[in-house]
C-alpha cells in the first residue's frame, strides 16, 4: 500500500482522484501546485502523519459538511481534521483559506508542526493546551484577533512562535518568557500595547525577538536585553522612549538591531561597535543627536553592512574615521555565493524592510547580499570625504536632506555596485562628475535641489533618469533637460551666500548711475525693472531655503 507520496511542483489544478482509495498514506506532499477550491473530506486519512498543502490556492478546508444538518462552518471543518490522531506536521501556508482555525488542531497531542501563515483565517487563536509536543507554530499574516491564548504556556517544547501581522490585542506576553525551548518569538504588526515588562532570567535563550510595529510604550528595561543568544532584535515602530540600554553590549551574538521609528533620545551608540557579529543597525526616525562618531578602533563594527541613521538630529561633519570603521562595506560580495541567513534550528530566515530607491522594500536575505548607508534627514554638514570610495560593496547610498556642500566627490564613480544614489536637498555645487557615468547598475539617481551647474554627463545610464533627478539646479543643462548648454549666462558662477549683500549693493549703485546718465524717468523705469527682477530671484532663493527648513522640522 502507498504510504509516501510527493507531488510538489507538478502543476496540479485539483486533488488526484486516486488518493480516494489510498488508506495507508502517512506522508502526503502536494505543495507548490495550482490546486484551488476546497480540501475534500477524503484527503483527511487517519493514517496521515505529515500533510503539506502549502503554496496552492485553497480557499476552504472542507467543501461539504459530513452531516447536512450542520450549518456551522466550525463543525464542518473540525470533524475530518479531528480524526487525524497521528498527525505530526500540517502545512497549509500560502493559500486563501478563510474562516476560523479549527479548534480541534489544538487537541491533537501528536502535532509538533503547524504552519497556517499567509491565509485569511479570522477569529481567535485556538486553545493549544493538549498540543504539548508542538515546537513550530506559524499563524502569521492572517486576520486573527483577540488575546494571546495563555494555553501556549503549556507547550514547553515550543521553539518557534510566529503570530505577526494579525490584529491581536494584548499586553506584552511576559509569561512566554518561561518557555524553556523558545528560540524565535515574532509578534510584529499587531495591536499589542503597554510597557515592555521584564523578569530576570526570561527569554534567555531567544535567537529572534520581533515585536515591531505595535503600540508598546515607555522606557526600555535595562535587564531585558541580556540574552546571550540573541541574534535578531526588532522593536521599531512603537512608542518607546528614553535611552538605548547599554545592556545590549552583552548580546555578543547580535546580528540585527532595529529600533527605528520610536522616540528614543540618545547619542550615537558607538559602544555597539564592539559587537563582533552586528550586521544591521537601524536607528531611523528617533531623536538621536550629536555627531556620528566612532572610536576609530581598527576592530570597530567589523561586520556592519546596513547602517540607517535617517530622520534623526545627528549633526557635524563626517570624519574619515567614520568611513574607515565600516569595514564590511569595503569588501565586494558575490550575491550568487552568499549563504542563506538562517536563524534557529529549523531554518528561520530573517528579513527587514529597508528604504531603498525611494520606497520601502522588503528584503529576506538581509544578512548576506544587501549593503546600505542612509544618513538622510539629519543636519550633517561639510564636504563628503573622498574616503567614501572605499565602501565598494554599497548598493544604496542616501545623503539627502542635509547640509553637505562642495563638489560631488568624483570618487563615487568607484562604487560600481551602487543601485541607488540620493544626494538631493543639500548645498552641493560644481559640475556632476563624469565618473558617475560608470555606475552601470544605477537604477535611481536624485541630485535635485542643490547648486550644481554645467552639462549633465552623457551616457546611456544617465539618459534613463527623468528630469526630476536634476530639478532645483537652474544652472544644469543638456539632456534630459530641455535647456541647452550654449545658452547665455550658463557659465556664470552662482554667488555665494556671503557675497549676496555685496552684489546687491553694487547692483543698486548701478541703478543710481543709470538714473543720472539717462534721465530720472528712464533711470527709475530701468531701476524698477532691475529691482523687480532681483526681488524675484531673492524671493525664489528665500522660498527654497524656507521649504528646506520646513521639511526638516517635520522629519
Amino acid at each position: 500500500m502507498l504510504s509516501v507520496l510527493y507531488l510538489q511542483f507538478c502543476n496540479l489544478s485539483m486533488f488526484p482522484e486516486f488518493l480516494k482509495s489510498q488508506t495507508s498514506l502517512e506522508y502526503l506532499d502536494l505543495s507548490n501546485n495550482k490546486i484551488c477550491g476546497a480540501v475534500p473530506n477524503w484527503v483527511w486519512k487517519k493514517s496521515l502523519r505529515n500533510l503539506d498543502l502549502s503554496n496552492n490556492s485553497l480557499s476552504f478546508l472542507d467543501q461539504f459538511s459530513l452531516n447536512q444538518s450542520l450549518t456551522s462552518s466550525q463543525g464542518s471543518l473540525s470533524r475530518p481534521i479531528c480524526n487525524l490522531s497521528q498527525l505530526r506536521t500540517f502545512n497549509a501556508s500560502f493559500n486563501k483559506l478563510s474562516g476560523p482555525i479549527p479548534s480541534c488542531l489544538g487537541n491533537i497531542s501528536s502535532l509538533d508542526t503547524l504552519d497556517l501563515q499567509k491565509n485569511n483565517f479570522n477569529g481567535s487563536i485556538p486553545d493549544f493546551a493538549k498540543a504539548t509536543q508542538l515546537y513550530w507554530l506559524q499563524l502569521n499574516d492572517n486576520k486573527l484577533e483577540g488575546k494571546l491564548p495563555r494555553s501556549l504556556a503549556n507547550c514547553t517544547m515550543l521553539q518557534v512562535l510566529n503570530l505577526g501581522n494579525n490584529t491581536l490585542h494584548d499586553t506584552f506576553p511576559l509569561w512566554l518568557g518561561k518557555l524553556p525551548a523558545l528560540m524565535v518569538l515574532v509578534l510584529r504588526a499587531n495591536r499589542l500595547y503597554g510597557p515592555i515588562k521584564h523578569v530576570k532570567n526570561c527569554f534567555q535563550d531567544l535567537d529572534v525577538l520581533d515585536i515591531a510595529f505595535n503600540n508598546f510604550s515607555g522606557q526600555l528595561p535595562i535587564e531585558f536585553f541580556q540574552a546571550p543568544q540573541l541574534r535578531s532584535l526588532k522593536i521599531g515602530g512603537n512608542k518607546l522612549e528614553g535611552k538605548l540600554p547599554r545592556s545590549l553590549a552583552y548580546c555578543k551574538k547580535l546580528e540585527v538591531l532595529d529600533v527605528g521609528k520610536n522616540m528614543i533620545q540618545d547619542t550615537f551608540p558607538f559602544w555597539l561597535e564592539k559587537l563582533p557579529s552586528l550586521k544591521v543597525l537601524v536607528l531611523r526616525a528617533n531623536k538621536f543627536y550629536g555627531p556620528a562618531k566612532t572610536s576609530e578602533d581598527e576592530n570597530a563594527f567589523p561586520e556592519l553592512h546596513i547602517l540607517d541613521l535617517a530622520s534623526n538630529n545627528f549633526s557635524g561633519e563626517l570624519s574619515i574615521g567614520f568611513f574607515r570603521s565600516l569595514k564590511a562595506m569595503t569588501t565586494m560580495t558575490d550575491g550568487k555565493k552568499a549563504k542563506p541567513d538562517y536563524i534557529g534550528d529549523k531554518h528561520y530566515q530573517d528579513s527587514l524592510t529597508i528604504v531603498n530607491k525611494g520606497c520601502e522594500i522588503f528584503y529576506k536575505k538581509i544578512l548576506t547580499i544587501f549593503v546600505c548607508l542612509d544618513l538622510s534627514n539629519n543636519s550633517f554638514h561639510g564636504r563628503i570625504p573622498e574616503e567614501i570610495q572605499n565602501l565598494k560593496s554599497l548598493k544604496a547610498l542616501n545623503f539627502s536632506y542635509n547640509s553637505f556642500l562642495g563638489p560631488i566627490p568624483s570618487a563615487l564613480g568607484n562604487l560600481t555596485e551602487l543601485e541607488s544614489l540620493d544626494l538631493s536637498q543639500n548645498n552641493l555645487s560644481g559640475k556632476i562628475p563624469p565618473q558617475l557615468a560608470s555606475l552601470t547598475f544605477l537604477e535611481v539617481l536624485n541630485l535635485s535641489y542643490n547648486q550644481l551647474e554645467g552639462s549633465i554627463p552623457q551616457s546611456y545610464q544617465f539618459g534613463t533618469f527623468p528630469n526630476d533627478s536634476y530639478k532645483g539646479n537652474p544652472r544644469l543643462c543638456g539632456p534630459p533637460l530641455t535647456k541647452k548648454c550654449n545658452e547665455v549666462g550658463l557659465g556664470m558662477q552662482p554667488p555665494k551666500e556671503d557675497e549676496d549683500s555685496l552684489v546687491d549693493g553694487i547692483s543698486i549703485w548701478k541703478i543710481v548711475l543709470i538714473g543720472y546718465g539717462c534721465g530720472l524717468v528712464i533711470g527709475l523705469s530701468i531701476g524698477y525693472t532691475v529691482l523687480n527682477e532681483m526681488g524675484n530671484k531673492w524671493m525664489d532663493r528665500f522660498t527654497w531655503n524656507w521649504n528646506k527648513k520646513w521639511r526638516r522640522s517635520f522629519k
